[in-house]
């Protein structure tokens, strides 16, 4: 029953995200953070990921290679019941929208120049980067470790971490660096100065 669940919710995130995998990270932490389940042996349903959990399944997810959205869904599948959990949740995020895909590939290139089209495309762009900004907000508070009403509080706190994103927007900004090996370079350093 659990697998069905775990494919039924990324099938939902994957149906009813617009602008790809990096936007349906909103709706996929929404929905899973809000999903609960019993674990076998607890007395209390608890939730399927915590907001901590979702932002380090992002970032594994952004240090390999690939898309991101079956990447995490896997990530929060696995979480919940192994291999097949994994399974179900990558399957889930990937096979609707493909053979949605298939099927939307065939008339698109005849409606393409529609005006209804494009003009649906106009108002979808700029809500996929709202959906993102929101995204990287709502991670912000687990990555920070601060609460909503203390946002003062990340830059005495997590001053660290407030270098390190401003320094690799920088990068990100002004070089034609590759992310993965900012990643790689992240990941080093945090062995580094953190263990």
């Amino acid at each position: 029953m659990l697998i069905w669940k775990i494919f039924w919710l990324f099938t939902r995130v994957s149906i009813f995200s617009w602008g790809g995998g990096p936007a349906s990270l909103a709706l996929m932490q929404r929905e899973a953070v809000g999903a609960v389940w019993t674990p076998p042996g607890a007395a209390a349903a608890v939730p399927w990921v915590t907001p901590e959990e979702f932002a380090d399944a992002v970032a594994v997810g952004n240090a390999l290679p690939g898309p991101i959205a079956p990447q995490v869904s896997a990530y929060i599948g696995y979480k919940l019941s192994g291999v097949p959990g994994a399974v179900a949740a990558a399957a889930g995020t990937v096979l609707p929208t493909t053979l949605l895909m298939l099927i939307m590939v065939v008339y698109f290139f005849r409606v393409k120049e529609s005006p209804a089209i494009a003009s649906a495309l106009k108002v979808v762009r700029p809500v996929v980067v709202a959906l993102l900004l929101w995204t990287a907000y709502d991670m912000a508070y687990a990555v920070f470790g601060v609460s909503k009403q203390s946002w003062g509080s990340a830059m005495t706190i997590g001053w660290d971490k407030v270098l390190i994103v401003a320094v690799t927007f920088a990068v990100l900004t002004f070089t034609k660096i590759n992310p993965a090996f900012i990643i790689l370079a992240a990941s080093i350093g945090g062995i580094i100065i953190y263990r």
